[in-house]
């Protein structure tokens, strides 16, 4: 039994004893036996730790897909106000359209009643300087939407009695 015995990194060449290679077995044994117990928590603590991740991420792909099915409610509950919206505004349009046609209709209707009687040109003319002394926007009683209106009706009727 003369093996080289190990101290310090240097290596002796001195015989043991059984007595003393038994002890340094047994150390050795018992440092190895701590060494493996280490090992085994370890290998424990990173199975738990990896068990637990694993845990943590599915809770977290659980949470991810509830928030992206919220928000794909709320994106196609977004469209459809969208949508309602949109057809609002447009029947707010033609019911404006519709409005303002008759209020010209009438309004217009009502300003060839200031030109009824005219059968000349002449006549038209009097009745157009007439009516823009009483309905200038610079006069008490003058209206620019009355005005507009006077002459547009005043161009047609011109254009009648000159064609």
């Amino acid at each position: 039994m003369n093996q080289p015995r190990r101290q310090m990194g240097t290596v002796s060449q001195e015989p043991m004893s059984e007595e003393l290679q038994m002890k340094l077995l047994q150390k050795e044994r018992r440092e190895l036996a701590e060494e493996r117990r280490r090992f085994k928590r370890e290998q424990q603590e990173f199975y738990l730790r990896q068990e637990m991740e694993r845990k943590r991420l599915a809770e977290e792909n659980r949470l991810f897909q509830m928030k992206w099915k919220i928000l794909e409610g709320e994106l196609q509950r977004f469209a459809k106000e969208k949508q309602d919206m949109e057809r609002e505004k447009q029947r707010y349009s033609r019911k404006a359209e519709r409005y303002q046609k008759k209020q010209e209709s009438e309004f217009t209707s009502e300003a060839e009643m200031f030109f009824s009687g005219v059968d000349s040109e002449l006549a038209l003319k009097k009745r157009y300087r007439e009516l823009i002394k009483i309905y200038h926007p610079d006069n008490m009683a003058g209206d620019t939407r009355t005005l507009q209106i006077i002459n547009r009706i005043y161009d047609n009727l011109k254009k009648q009695f000159t064609a």
